[in-house]
């Protein structure tokens, strides 16, 4: 806009640059006067200063006594940029305010990329000023001198809450700049990273549309732009591989001509995907993949426990037959089991683990057991660790879920009360984040009150289900102790060694050829009772001395490690004491000592709920 720029940014913008007023937005360690401390930053004389000098620096009286004196405030400088262009670089709301109301034109174009106002506080990322100008009557629509409308510019310098507050007032999500290319297709090919991209996608923007000059679509930009996050996140979301453009090149011929491998291999990987649904075989199969998932991984614990049995007394042998067996394993997974499934893998381990635990005690313990009392217990484990599973599965762990229309809305409402960032705002899911909530990423949505994404549940563990997780873990643990009992009575009983009279290595070795499969599901009950009771006592600690989620207390420690004023894990409001604590997440009253408070934390915004109940409490 201005007539020269700095050196170290002259690629980045071309902004007017005065002494101590720097309008690049974040190219380097100048400070723009807008954002320096106190209405009046020290200058020579503010007295004597020129008008356009007194609007950098935000020096109300200074300009209203010009304007008084007879300044016109459309009367462009030298440089043809006009007071309001230089109010709003600098985010001067008053001074905006009043130039308006003596008459300046709210979509005065200026300067050398032929700016409005509201193009510059958009390059600045001034939120409150551009919802200034847009109340004020500033057209988002209008083209800058290099091609740009408000809502390109905002995704260029990937101001994200400027996105969102222009789409919430009704910016269409397809304008197109002066070279006919959408937002969309601007982010794939300029904004490297995934970001920009996937919070555009979350506003259902057209995948296939293409641009006027040489009709590349955006997958088409982000392919010739080695923009792998943006490449990803659109082929996710169905972006189109036959569409070709002015040249005749299809996506995938631009991805064979690039030189990024990690590009042809995404794309390769989304035909076979996309070709696999066109065969009525594999829709089937796709239907059933989880089901599928979880018979393969039954049948290979199976397989790795019957090679281990086997009657040969080659253990070189068995390796080989081992490692032949996780080969065909892998080979089948990637074949038959999608991408977004392949999560549930360790869950299907862990499904197929208790079930050959379980046919392990049936079949092989429960002759040496001899006790009833014994036998309904484990019987009671199992079903407990079954049906807690189900639901900690099932249940809805706190998911935030709002209408399109009340996202704008909280969108207006948030950045009409300064509140429009990542603190307070998901630009993923496009809501008002309460407290305590998380965006998790494998589930692709914000959870209430997040504790983690469970590894073996595959599932979120939150508000809603937190207290089954616990019990799952009581009973997971539980069911592998007694298995591990199981396994020392079958020992005892029938494998003729003795641990003090053969020794550690002797007593090994002789209980491994006693029965290969025993040994084998006792070193998976072992593995599974460590790490159960380990997080069980780690989940138990967290919630009834720190009234905190391990996702909370990981921030507050990692917060602490470069912080210098760390924060104790005791001194939280959420910390009101071991047994309100306890009778809060559990939600009972502890035999009546205490009362268990009610929060609703898919709609928690503020800690004065929490504050007052907390000095109720202490009183």
């Amino acid at each position: 806009m201005g007539g020269f720029a700095c050196q170290q940014c002259k690629n980045h913008c071309r902004g007017p640059h005065r002494p101590h007023v720097h309008s690049c937005p974040g190219a380097h360690g100048d400070k723009d006067v807008g954002v320096l401390p106190g209405p009046y930053p020290i200058v020579e004389d503010p007295g004597t200063c020129d008008i356009v000098k007194a609007t950098q620096y935000g020096i109300v009286e200074r300009c209203k006594e010009l304007v008084e004196a007879g300044f016109d405030v459309r009367q462009p400088d030298k440089e043809n940029v006009t007071l309001l262009h230089w109010a709003a670089i600098n985010n001067r709301q008053e001074l905006v305010k009043y130039y308006i109301s003596k008459g300046a034109v709210v979509d005065q174009l200026g300067g050398d990329l032929n700016s409005t106002p509201l193009h510059w506080a958009i390059r600045q990322g001034h939120l409150p000023m551009v919802m200034l100008l847009l109340k004020c009557g500033a057209d988002p629509s209008l083209i800058d001198g290099e091609g740009f409308s408000s809502i390109h510019l905002a995704v260029l310098f990937q101001h994200m809450p400027i996105v969102a507050y222009l789409l919430s007032k009704g910016q269409n999500i397809d304008t197109t700049d002066l070279n006919g290319q959408t937002p969309l297709m601007l982010s794939a090919q300029k904004a490297i990273g995934p970001e920009p991209t996937r919070f555009l996608l979350k506003f259902n923007p057209c995948l296939n549309a293409v641009d006027s000059v040489q009709k590349n679509t955006a997958l088409h930009w982000a392919i010739a732009s080695g923009n792998t996050g943006a490449v990803d996140l659109l082929l996710e979301a169905g972006a189109s591989l036959d569409i070709k453009n002015a040249k005749g090149e299809t996506p995938r011929d631009l991805a064979c001509q690039s030189q990024n491998g990690f590009i042809l291999y995404m794309v390769k990987e989304e035909e076979r995907i996309r070709s696999r649904r066109s065969s009525r075989l594999l829709k089937i199969v796709e239907k059933y993949e989880l089901f599928l998932l979880l018979a393969s991984s039954l049948t290979f614990m199976w397989a790795i426990g019957y090679i281990m049995n086997s009657s040969s007394d080659s253990w070189l042998l068995k390796g080989g037959l081992l490692l032949i067996l996780l080969f065909v394993m892998t080979l089948f997974v990637r074949q038959f089991i999608g991408y977004k499934n392949l999560r549930y893998l360790p869950t299907a381990f862990l499904l197929s683990s208790v079930f050959w635990m379980f046919v392990t005690w049936f079949f092989w313990f429960l002759p040496y057991v001899g006790s009833t009392i014994i036998e309904i217990t484990v019987m009671i484990c199992v079903m407990g660790l079954l049906y807690y599973f189900y639901k900690t599965w099932r249940t809805d762990p706190g998911y935030i879920r709002t209408s399109e229309e009340e996202r704008k809305e909280n969108i207006v409402a948030l950045a009409e009360a300064g509140c429009l960032d990542f603190r307070t705002f998901c630009t993923s899911c496009l809501v008002r984040k309460p407290l305590r909530s998380m965006h998790c990423l494998a589930c692709d949505s914000c959870v209430a009150r997040y504790d983690q994404h469970s590894l073996w549940i595959g599932r979120c563990v939150g508000l809603g289900n937190h207290r089954y997780y616990l019990l799952f873990l009581f009973f997971l643990s539980v069911t592998s102790g007694w298995l591990l009992y199981g396994t020392l009575l079958y020992w005892s009983n029938h494998c003729a060694t003795s641990y003090h009279q053969d020794g550690a290595w002797m007593y090994l070795t002789q209980i491994i050829y006693c029965s290969p499969w025993v040994f084998y599901i006792f070193s998976v009950a072992s593995f599974h009772a460590v790490w159960t009771s380990l997080w069980l006592t780690v989940q138990l600690y967290q919630i009834a001395f720190l009234g905190l989620t391990w996702h909370e207390r990981m921030n507050i420690l990692m917060q602490n490690k470069s912080s210098k004023h760390p924060v104790s894990l005791r001194r939280t409001p959420y910390n009101l004491g071991c047994f309100q604590n306890l009778a809060d997440f559990f939600q009972c009253s502890c035999f009546g000592m205490v009362k268990p408070n009610v929060v609703d934390w898919t709609k928690q915004y503020n800690l004065f709920h929490l504050a007052k109940e907390k000095n109720v409490h202490s009183v």
